[in-house]
């Protein structure tokens, strides 16, 4: 797979994110953050469990304790910025909750930088940077107050940038990107249930009543989507693949304004503006300026 064909494989992923949101957001009228998050994962695990089968059947080798580990760790994160993202929605508007989540795109370049000695291209700060400004913009430009539910989104943003940097490593290490997908999504899917056995009422009618947006969110979002990012990021690197998935907040308005009939404003029309600008140029600018950096580690010693 090629960078470019990467590239477009994680805007398909974040145009899918992009829709779901309406299913995450109506989709407890009948069950909690926790049951929805884990049945919504493990039906995920279930869609790619065949096609994880084949891969693994297909690789030559058998899959070691690291990357066991690796695909564990990937799917703790995954559990942490998702079930933070569920319960804190639940206090906060759609609009503080999509511009905080978005802050993960700056703490993946920041991160990559500080702590794995990673070299992104240039162009991937100012993009970043046009990207939270774009969001906030798209949000309406209003008055954040922090509040419990900002607080959650604004930790979740740490568990998504840790979640792109485990899946960029993992996948790139163990060469099975759909094996990974399917793990992390079962040990997202089993912490999210073992807590929802504990703390929230589990019924059937609750399911029933849920079904179609737990489905969405299952098999689209994270069977596809998910699945989508592991195998995208093993071409491109963490703080590019940032930029680009947090167009989901792009998709997201545009899909209200298509198909809802929500209008846009002057404002908006700028934010998306903006993190079309940075999608292009994380795109473009390193085909012209290919010394400008690189995304892989640097060597020590």
């Amino acid at each position: 797979m090629t960078r470019l064909q990467a590239n477009l494989l994680l805007l398909l992923t974040a145009m899918i994110w992009g829709l779901s949101f309406v299913a995450q957001q109506t989709g407890m009228t009948g069950v909690g953050p926790f049951l929805f998050t884990g049945t919504r994962f493990w039906l995920g695990a279930l869609v790619v469990l065949p096609l994880a089968m084949r891969e693994t059947a297909h690789l030559g080798r058998r899959l070691g304790r690291r990357d066991w580990t690796g695909f564990a760790v990937a799917g703790v994160a995954l559990f942490a910025g998702a079930i933070l993202q569920q319960i804190g929605i639940q206090t906060t508007t759609v609009t503080n909750a999509g511009f905080l989540t978005v802050l993960y795109v700056p703490i993946v370049s920041i991160g990559g930088f500080a702590i794995l000695h990673q070299h992104p291209h240039w162009s991937v700060w100012p993009a970043g940077l046009a990207c939270v400004i774009g969001t906030y913009l798209l949000s309406g430009a209003r008055a954040l107050a922090i509040g419990s539910g900002e607080f959650l989104e604004l930790c979740g943003a740490f568990f998504w940038a840790a979640h792109v940097h485990a899946v960029g490593y993992f996948g790139r290490k163990s060469g099975t990107p759909v094996t990974l997908a399917c793990v992390q999504f079962a040990v997202a899917g089993t912490l999210g249930l073992a807590w929802a056995l504990v703390t929230e009422p589990v019924t059937p009618a609750g399911l029933a009543e849920n079904w179609i947006e737990i489905a969405y969110s299952g098999a689209a979002s994270a069977g596809l989507g998910f699945t989508f990012q592991v195998i995208a990021q093993r071409h491109t690197s963490p703080a590019e693949a940032a930029v680009l998935l947090s167009s989901e907040t792009l998709f997201a308005a545009l899909a209200g304004a298509v198909i809802l009939g929500e209008r846009l404003m002057g404002g908006q029309w700028l934010g998306g503006g903006l993190v079309f600008i940075a999608i292009c140029a994380v795109q473009v600018l390193p085909l012209a300026t290919p010394r400008g950096g690189k995304f892989a580690p640097r060597r020590q010693g």
